[in-house]
């Protein structure tokens, strides 16, 4: 009897040993990890540059009403975020390069910069344009580059509206080759419309869709323009890039995508462009590769005239003249 007191005791006491093994072993495998508080690295100023840890995030303040937000153009892959194993990875090539053209056009002939604020983690690790669930996937790495990414954005917004009381966030993408083998030249302007509700004629999206639906809200709110007109009427920014000899998508040339593969808005285009507590407006700038991001010609080519059609778009709806800020 004794003898098997003391067997089921050391049985006992040796799985006791074991969990307690085991917990601490999966204690050791959560990172300690203290994040510096966001925004303490501000104030921020203009002209200067300002990294999230490891430079995953980079943010360069501006000084005129317009955000550029670059979420899917990164390429480093660190081994201490571990790929994302569901949602889109695909990289959007050449979106960080081409913001940058768009920035340094801004400064060197109008001495002007627009806020700039650029995800450098491979979209395999980082999707920061979805909610952080899928966005990060649970990485704390993942999420506190999340977090710095929309602080950035945040902070420009507010320091906007304190400026300018209204403003543009411009969240730049790029589009491929179709499922189907057809490359559509044409750069989709995302509003929060599907493409269905694009098919539809002008009438009809007046009567029946609210303005509250879309991302430039504030924009209509203030406007003498229909819902209809400011998105593909003759002074829409999509008829703005017709215009100036690159095709767009809502445009009067090119109302709906009839069908075809189209992208009306992400989360960051939603989460911007639809908050009421702010009068700011969010747009998705889906660009084609060919003769805009594949190579530096084209992207200083296209930015010297992109320049010019932000400018003409937002004075004709704001009457701010964006290239004249002092």
């Amino acid at each position: 009897m004794v003898n098997l007191r003391l067997i089921i005791f050391l049985i006992l006491f040796s799985t006791s040993l074991s969990c307690s093994k085991d917990a601490t072993k999966r204690d050791s495998l959560i990172p300690d990890v203290e994040f510096n508080e966001l925004g303490s690295d501000g104030p921020y100023i203009y002209g200067e540059t300002y990294y999230g840890r490891k430079n995953y995030i980079t943010y360069y303040p501006g000084n005129i009403p317009v955000i550029l937000s670059i979420p899917h153009g990164g390429d480093l892959s660190p081994l201490e975020i571990s790929n994302r194993t569901y949602g889109v990875s695909i990289t959007d090539s050449n979106t960080i390069e081409l913001g940058m053209a768009i920035r340094n056009y801004f400064f060197t002939n109008f001495n002007v910069r627009p806020y700039l604020v650029v995800n450098n983690l491979k979209r395999t690790k980082l999707d920061a344009n979805r909610e952080i669930v899928e966005a990060a996937q649970g990485n704390l790495y993942a999420e506190h580059a999340f977090n710095e990414f929309h602080h950035y954005i945040n902070s420009a917004r507010q320091e906007i509206i304190n400026n300018f009381s209204t403003g543009f966030l411009l969240d730049i993408h790029g589009h491929g080759v179709n499922p189907d083998g057809f490359y559509d030249m044409r750069t989709w302007i995302g509003y929060l419309l599907t493409g269905d509700e694009l098919d539809n004629s002008d009438s009809y999206i007046d009567q029946n869709i609210s303005i509250n639906n879309t991302s430039i809200y504030s924009l209509i709110n203030t406007s003498n323009e229909s819902l209809s007109n400011l998105i593909r009427g003759p002074y829409s920014l999509g008829s703005l890039f017709e215009n100036n000899s690159f095709t767009a998508l809502p445009s009067v040339s090119s109302p709906s995508p009839e069908g075809m593969r189209y992208f009306s808005g992400g989360h960051n285009t939603f989460l911007y462009g639809t908050n009421r507590n702010f009068d700011f407006n969010a747009i998705q700038l889906e660009f084609p590769f060919p003769e805009i991001r594949d190579t530096p010609q084209s992207r200083n080519t296209f930015s010297s005239i992109f320049v010019n059609i932000i400018k003409e778009y937002i004075q004709t709806h704001t009457s701010i003249d964006i290239l004249l800020i002092e």
